[in-house]
């Protein structure tokens, strides 16, 4: 009997420590997406905000503040907190360098903020997200995926507009 409760309490802890260190990993990954997002943001010229590959396309400010615009809704969603943003990034009539990174910032750090307060537990909670059942975990990934994707499009931006893009960062 000693044994099988040892044994559970093993994997109990396991699971816990386990636990602990997929949030932490998450909060992690959203960190340096911050900070790679920050490159990409300052290796674009002032004047290549404006810029859009084809007429049909978002400008380079419209991409990031398409990021910024999910960032605070997957994370507004996810937590309940109230959005200090709403999706309103986008229709911003300042779409300076200087203006848009801040709110690309912002945006982070509200998803960092948010996701360091959502207790581990919580991490498995049911949540509307845009509709569709998930996992509070699931939202933060989903957005995580979100803003890769868009910044990923931006490579092509930067590379028209003749700089390098950043490095990749992977850890």
């Amino acid at each position: 009997m000693k044994q099988l409760t040892f044994t559970c309490m093993m994997l109990f802890t396991t699971t816990l420590m386990f636990a602990q260190t997929a949030h932490d990993k998450q909060v992690a990954d959203w960190e340096r997406a911050k900070v790679y997002t920050r490159e990409y943001l300052d290796a674009m010229p002032d004047d290549g905000y404006s810029f859009k590959p084809t007429p049909e396309m978002r400008s380079f400010a419209e991409q990031m503040d398409h990021i910024a615009d999910a960032n605070f809704g997957f994370t507004a969603a996810a937590t309940g907190k109230k959005s200090p943003f709403e999706g309103k990034a986008e229709k911003m009539t300042d779409q300076s360098k200087a203006a848009v990174t801040k709110v690309v910032m912002d945006s982070y750090d509200f998803v960092i903020a948010s996701l360091k307060d959502v207790p581990d537990a919580d991490m498995n909670k049911d949540i509307k997200l845009f509709g569709m059942e998930t996992k509070t975990g699931i939202a933060f990934e989903k957005a995580f995926e979100h803003q890769t994707h868009h910044r990923g499009q931006t490579t092509v931006y930067i590379r028209l507009k003749g700089v390098k893009p950043p490095q990749e960062k992977l850890f």
